[in-house]
């Protein structure tokens, strides 16, 4: 046989593989697999590690407001809601204070009833609402300045209806209602505001007992006298209901006079009927400030027992009435002993 060398499988693969470097070069490897050529590859990169995030299945629920965020935003508002009044009652406070020491150096002038400089007539009151009443109090008192204000202008209307009742006829029970007219408008206007107003405005300013009593009562009284007066009993001086329907039915009258009195009276005596209403709830809305500044009809004793005493003019007439009675017994005690010597 012969020997062929290059079909030799070692001589054949020494050959295909010559071109290769000597570093790639394996003997052992398998002649049927080829080597793959060398290729530099570029170091792996070290990526950042990602937080999971989950893909979004739909749009986000509508927000709901808690049950307790209602409780919460409440009291807070409360807070500053009281912080805001208690800042606003210092500043009056501080306000009051400042006005009370500027009095101290300059006397207060009355000034009501604001009247012209040139009368001879000054005014008899001092009336200052910021200035006397507490700040929680000012509009009660402000409100029976008003209630005041209106029932004289419903004595002066009560006034004009029975004027007009008057002219519509000449009878005795008519002038004797048109004289009682201006007697109540007259009198009580001023009786009014001196008895039971200006009580009211000094036991507010000075949170008085004894002006509280003597405001409820003689205040009954004018609720019980405008009850009386909205009713309009013929010959009493007011337009009432009686007397305003009489005067609708009266067959003496024209037509014309029967229309034009009835209704001056008819609205003069709604407005008596709404004065008294009036009249009815400022009364409890007095009571209910009254009970809740602890005030008594014990404490109004006191307080009347201290002002006699220290009253100027109650001082004045004891001292008067002792010095009267000690020179009456002087004078008695020597006539006695002179005529007891002349008899000896």
């Amino acid at each position: 046989m012969d020997f062929n060398p290059e079909k030799d499988q070692s001589v054949q693969q020494a050959t295909s593989n010559s071109h290769r470097g000597l570093e790639e070069y394996n003997p052992f490897e398998d002649s049927n697999k080829q080597s793959q050529p060398y290729r530099q590859t570029a170091p792996p990169t070290k990526s950042e590690p990602q937080p999971a995030v989950l893909p979004p299945t739909g749009p986000p629920p509508a927000y709901t407001q808690s049950a307790a965020q209602p409780a919460v935003q409440a009291g807070h508002e409360d807070l500053i809601r009281r912080q805001e009044e208690l800042e606003r009652k210092a500043a009056e406070l501080q306000r009051r204070e400042q006005q009370i020491n500027n009095a101290q150096y300059n006397t207060r002038q009355n000034n009501w009833p604001p009247l012209p400089s040139w009368l001879h007539i000054q005014p008899c009151f001092y009336q200052d609402f910021s200035v006397d009443i507490p700040l929680d109090f000012q509009r009660t008192v402000k409100t029976g300045y008003y209630l005041w204000m209106f029932y004289v202008l419903v004595l002066f209307l009560n006034l004009i209806g029975a004027m007009a009742y008057l002219f519509s006829k000449t009878d005795g029970g008519k002038a004797t209602t048109f004289g009682l007219a201006i007697v109540w408008f007259v009198a009580f206007s001023p009786c009014s505001f001196v008895c039971w107003y200006r009580p009211m405005y000094k036991a507010f300013r000075s949170d008085s007992s004894f002006n509280f009593f003597m405001f409820f009562f003689v205040f009954f009284c004018q609720f019980c006298a405008n009850v009386v007066q909205a009713i309009g009993l013929d010959g009493w001086g007011t337009c009432g209901w009686i007397v305003s329907i009489e005067v609708f039915t009266d067959g003496d009258m024209s037509n014309a006079q029967r229309i034009s009195t009835g209704l001056i009276m008819m609205i003069v005596a709604i407005l008596f009927t709404v004065l008294a209403t009036l009249n009815l709830l400022f009364l409890k809305k007095v009571h209910s400030l009254y009970r809740s500044t602890g005030a008594s009809f014990q404490k109004a004793q006191e307080e009347f027992a201290r002002g006699v005493v220290t009253n100027p003019g109650v001082q004045t007439a004891t001292k008067e009435a002792a010095k009267g009675a000690a020179s009456g017994m002087a004078s008695g005690m020597f006539s006695g002993a002179s005529a007891g010597n002349n008899q000896m």
